[in-house]
């Protein structure tokens, strides 16, 4: 969804009304050759038609005729721990809001800081990213484009969290395991092996892949900016069209 800003109504105005007023006070002067009398024109047409340009810009802003919505979706990325999901999510949706969409992020992360005796067994797992997808389709319905992006591991809660968004995109991290590990600064993988963290996806539970993802994305092989220009070029031509 799009909109124009007063600012930009009111620099746009100024610069055509520059253009306007300059060709009126040279044709005054050509036919009259009073100096005086063209600059005084001039002024008086500048001060006048500004205005009413910019009434005209705020008129047509508020008017639907002619105008075609962005219709939102869920953008949810998945993948395991250290596949690169948050980092493309940030840039993802830095730039649909750059668009100006109106668009919400949502992160593994942060929600488990909001809530975080959300466990981590697979009954827990899946009444999270329930909860999630849940409240994603609720931001969905009200007009907002949602980008998120949890480990999600099991099929079936990601097809749940599908079946009640109207458009849902999973873009599928598929980074590999040993990948993951590389990048594991907090040493989380390593905790894992030695048996410190249970229930750790990949290691000792199990990641179930997406078996039809939208799209799909090994950042062992693309670049930041090459998997966030993949997405973005799949919402333009797949999902984010005017209705």
């Amino acid at each position: 969804m799009f909109y124009e800003t007063h600012w930009r109504s009111i620099i746009k105005a100024v610069s055509w009304r520059i253009m306007g007023t300059v060709a009126t006070a040279l044709l005054v002067f050509i036919f009259t050759r009073k100096l005086a009398l063209s600059l005084w024109v001039g002024a008086l047409e500048f001060t006048s038609k500004i205005g009413l340009y910019w009434l005209h810009e705020r008129v047509w802003d508020r008017l639907r005729f002619g105008k075609k919505e962005v219709r939102p979706a869920v953008i949810w990325f998945t993948g395991l721990s250290g596949a690169g999901k948050s980092t493309i999510a940030d840039k993802v949706y830095r730039a649909l809001q750059e668009r100006g969409l109106r668009v919400e992020r949502l992160d593994g992360d942060s929600v488990r800081d909001i809530f975080p005796a959300t466990g981590f067994t697979r009954p827990e797992r899946d009444q999270h990213v329930r909860r999630i997808g849940f409240l994603a389709s609720k931001l969905e319905q009200n007009g907002v484009t949602v980008v998120a992006s949890f480990v999600s591991p099991y099929e079936e809660s990601r097809q749940f969290v599908r079946g009640l968004c109207g458009r849902f995109v999973e873009v599928h991290v598929a980074t590999p395991l040993a990948e993951c590990e590389k990048r594991d600064v907090k040493g989380l993988y390593a905790k894992a092996r030695r048996g410190e963290i249970t229930n750790f996806t990949g290691i000792d539970d199990p990641y179930e892949e997406p078996t039809r993802p939208e799209l799909r994305l090994d950042t062992a092989a693309l670049s930041l900016d090459e998997s966030t220009l993949r997405v973005l070029q799949y919402l333009d031509k797949q999902v984010l069209r005017v209705s």
